[in-house]
């Protein structure tokens, strides 16, 4: 097969995104690297670059769709704040689905990060976030029951621990510890998320103190690189 520039694939292939209309099914990966003349590993590259960037959604099994652009989520870093008020100040209608809470004892890692006894009652809520009907981001929050107690989210949880607590006014809240990273997705969070395993997202693993210094919250969140943005404002010296 005749070797093709990389960047003359990203130019070809975002000129084919741009030709179709939102949720149109891509060629399969074999008759796409055969049309472009490249070979797969190339094109999957490529294709990778175009999911991070939001253009495309590929779904395991199913095959890559061209999604329509939704207005990136941007914030810094320096203030939390909830995808929902995010999506709020650009007006942009966010969605929480897929929501499963469980009651579970705290095992080593959680009992770890919660600073609390093993077999401790903690809530788990885990949902999808969506935006256009399309999954954006995955959270799974885990509280010490006595914060947040199962039946306390009701019918009216939005997707929100954070906004949930904040409204509540109880515990008051002071900061989050956060780490960053990319990690590539799970099994279960592709399918989560419908797009193929190993994709790359950006992985938050934060723990959320109130003001006595208990940390109330232990928190996985996965967002999809094209529909966000973070930023931070660093002083010189």
């Amino acid at each position: 097969m005749a070797h093709y520039p990389f960047r003359r694939l990203q130019s070809d292939l975002a000129e084919l995104i741009a030709s179709l209309p939102p949720e149109s099914k891509l060629p399969s990966e074999p008759a796409l690297a055969l049309q472009l003349k490249v070979s797969r590993a190339t094109l999957r590259e490529a294709m990778r670059s175009f999911e991070g960037q939001g253009l495309i959604r590929r779904r395991q099994g199913v095959g890559t769709f061209v999604v329509a652009q939704v207005p990136v989520l941007e914030t810094g870093l320096e203030v939390l704040e909830s995808i929902e008020r995010l999506a709020q100040r650009i007006g942009l209608a966010v969605s929480a689905g897929e929501l499963q809470i469980v009651e579970l004892l705290a095992e080593e890692e959680c009992a770890s990060a919660l600073d609390v006894s093993l077999a401790t009652q903690l809530t788990r809520v885990s949902r999808v976030i969506y935006a256009d009907s399309r999954p954006i981001a995955y959270l799974v929050d885990t509280l010490p029951a006595d914060v947040l107690p199962a039946d306390a989210l009701g019918d009216k949880f939005t997707g929100s621990v954070l906004d949930l607590l904040l409204a509540r006014g109880t515990p008051a809240l002071s900061h989050s510890r956060t780490d960053i990273k990319a990690v590539g997705a799970s099994p279960e969070v592709a399918r989560k998320l419908q797009i193929q395993r190993d994709d790359v997202l950006l992985y938050f693993a934060a723990s959320l103190y109130a003001t006595s210094g208990r940390v109330v919250d232990y928190s996985f969140s996965y967002f999809l690189p094209g529909y966000f943005r973070f930023h931070v404002v660093r002083r010189v010296g």
